[in-house]
């Protein structure tokens, strides 16, 4: 799901840095696809679609499927490298679509959707009765190392981070169960995990991550500012997360997968 990068406020995503710099995310999507194992002619949802690599492949796999995501930068490429799917712009916590899908796909979307009760409401209005909801995000613990010691940072320097600013939802198992439970989903899977991720370009690799992912925390920081809190950043996380020349973000994942009760 697209939430600024390094942005200013009320700018979106660059789309051509997120898929030159993050292909990881959509690649590590792919054998989510293997949970959702969608049947040819099923109508499924890709939720918070990014750029559309795995809406591809969903359609690739024999699904009639639609993209949804809320940054019109991502909905452009998505719709320029693939002309032949449907994409729609759309917010996760408020969209509405007319026709009930068989399955709703989302991989690293919606640990960016703080409002996550109204984003399980409209996923269960999307789904049929006995639809199934395959999601994989950001779960509790996930890139604590980093966000630990960008808080510090920020902090030190002057500039505390407002409870406000911090951009994501992380919940554990029993968390987003019960939510999703609330809202007539009932969870048949689930697992959280560890999957340390390396980041692209090297030594730069990290604060390339930091202006893909972690705008809102510099919002209201002074350009030198920023780069001297980055440049911290940097020399007290080197220890625990680059090694080999490569720098690897702590990510810590949770899978699910629900069923929309029949009377949900």
């Amino acid at each position: 799901m697209a939430l600024p990068g390094e942005r200013t406020p009320g700018a979106g995503w660059d789309a051509e840095l997120y898929d030159r710099a993050a292909a990881f995310v959509w690649q590590h999507g792919s054998d989510l696809i293997d949970l959702l194992a969608p049947q040819p002619g099923e109508r499924v949802l890709d939720l918070g679609c990014g750029t559309g690599h795995l809406t591809a492949e969903l359609a690739a796999r024999g699904a009639s499927v639609v993209g949804l995501d809320n940054d019109p930068a991502m909905i452009e490429q998505a719709r320029l490298s693939y002309p032949a799917l449907e994409f729609v712009h759309g917010d996760a916590a408020s969209f509405r679509l007319a026709e009930p899908f068989d399955a709703v796909f989302s991989n690293a979307a919606l640990h960016w959707v703080t409002r996550a009760a109204e984003a399980a409401a409209c996923i269960a209005a999307a789904l049929r009765p006995g639809g199934r909801f395959v999601a994989e995000l950001g779960g509790k613990g996930n890139v604590q190392a980093i966000a630990s010691a960008l808080t510090a940072a920020l902090a030190e320097a002057g500039y505390p981070l407002a409870p406000e600013r911090f951009p994501w939802y992380f919940p554990s198992i029993g968390e987003y169960a019960a939510l999703l439970e609330a809202h007539g989903l009932e969870p048949v899977y689930a697992a959280l995990f560890n999957r340390p991720t390396r980041l692209e370009g090297g030594e730069a690799g990290l604060r390339t991550w930091l202006a893909l992912f972690a705008g809102r925390f510099f919002e209201v920081v002074p350009d030198e500012v920023h780069v001297e809190v980055v440049r911290l950043l940097e020399e007290r996380l080197r220890p625990q997360l680059f090694r080999d020349g490569v720098w690897f973000a702590d990510y810590r994942r949770l899978r699910i997968l629900a069923v929309k009760r029949a009377n949900g």
